[in-house]
């Protein structure tokens, strides 16, 4: 097992000012489950094959389990990497795609027996041996692919978006068997997707990159909870957290935030912390989860005292069985709230909705303002 270190990880391609990776620096532990996770473009697959030795760096150092690796081959890594489409040999059953690494650093055939036996039955694909990819489905494939890895009992697993070629139900089954894979093998594994709800459910830490810049690097409640910019608020969480741009006002020694449409008061403790940072009180941006909007009529919080109620306009409504999600807006702010299955709201309507501005947040202006209170 091993640790990853890289130190002012840099990637310039060809013909762009611009950074793929700018200067990262991250340290993976050892036998952790690490994931990047950020929308297309933002360095996160540039920088895993830049670890798996696939892409040149332009400057910057990578050390796998303590050995510097920049001038290193992949083959001699001792990484293993999963792609995403699977890149399996089609003209060979699926024992052969698994031993054929293995055959190729000319291992002993009584051991590439035994060690793709094991991983068929961790990944209970036994009964598939025999078959050619052609035969099997996309989630058979991801498993063969895993297998594939597996069987070199490498000291570092490398992700790539292994699961978005995949059905919805079929990527759910196949995170929680990566996830146990993880637990049952304790190897270290380096996850790149641009899906945040399998960053929240897999990963021990959780790396969010745009344009080539780590945003945050923390557990995956921290960054839920305690986002460090908009730009992170806005990618973790599905739905997404609502925005709404304002001012904040004093009055009556209490502090409010005016939407232009509504006016909420600010708990003591976010207003606190609002006056101790250096902020411009005419243009501020309040953070809400869809969880925290509530009906009225189906208040589930014990915070009652720090609800405050705010009217929007329902455009759509949506059932999902256990829960509802309302699309409003105010004519200035569009909103999303996560409320009881068995409320009741109509189209167009002009729906009251409180609002926990204890679990809220306020934000510097600008797409990576940084979290105020």
């Amino acid at each position: 097992m091993a640790s990853v270190t890289l130190k002012n990880l840099s990637k310039y391609f060809p013909g762009s000012e611009l950074p793929a990776v700018d200067n990262v620096d991250l340290e993976i532990k050892d036998r952790e489950f690490l994931v990047l996770v950020g929308p297309s473009g933002c360095g996160k697959s540039t920088t895993l094959r830049m670890v798996a030795g696939l892409e040149d760096i332009t400057k910057g150092i990578i050390e796998i389990g303590g050995r510097v690796v920049n001038d290193v081959a992949p083959k001699d890594r001792d990484i293993a990497m999963v792609f995403q489409n699977y890149a399996l040999y089609p003209h060979m059953t699926v024992y052969k795609n698994m031993a054929f690494g293995l055959k190729l650093r000319r291992f002993p055939k009584d051991e590439i027996h035994a060690r793709v036996m094991d991983a068929a039955k961790l990944l209970g694909i036994e009964d598939y041996l025999e078959r050619k990819p052609k035969a099997l489905s996309g989630g058979q494939r991801q498993r063969v692919a895993v297998g594939r890895a597996i069987v070199r009992k490498p000291q570092v697993f490398l992700f790539d978006e292994p699961l978005s070629n995949l059905d919805a139900k079929l990527r759910v089954q196949m995170r929680n068997e990566i996830s146990k894979l993880h637990a049952r093998l304790q190897t270290t594994m380096i996850y790149v997707t641009h899906d945040q709800v399998e960053a929240m459910t897999m990963g021990d830490r959780i790396v969010v990159m745009k344009d080539g810049v780590i945003q945050q690097m923390d557990d995956p409640i921290s960054l839920y909870d305690v986002p460090h910019n908009k730009f992170v608020a806005g990618f973790i969480g599905s739905p997404p957290m609502n925005f709404m741009e304002g001012t904040i006002e004093e009055d009556g020694g209490h502090m409010y935030f005016n939407e232009g449409h509504f006016r909420m008061r600010v708990p003591k403790e976010k207003a606190a912390a609002l006056r101790e940072a250096k902020f411009d009180r005419n243009n501020v941006t309040l953070g809400v989860r869809p969880e925290d909007f509530y009906d009225p009529d189906f208040i589930r919080t014990s915070d009652r005292e720090e609800l405050q109620e705010m009217i929007a306009r329902v455009e759509i409504v949506e059932p999902m069985g256990a829960e509802t999600f309302l699309y409003l807006t105010t004519d200035r702010s569009p909103i999303v709230a996560r409320v009881d299955s068995h409320v009741q709201a109509e189209i167009d309507e002009d729906k009251p909705l409180l609002v926990n501005m204890k679990k809220s947040h306020f934000f510097a202006p600008g797409e990576l303002g940084e979290r105020l209170a």
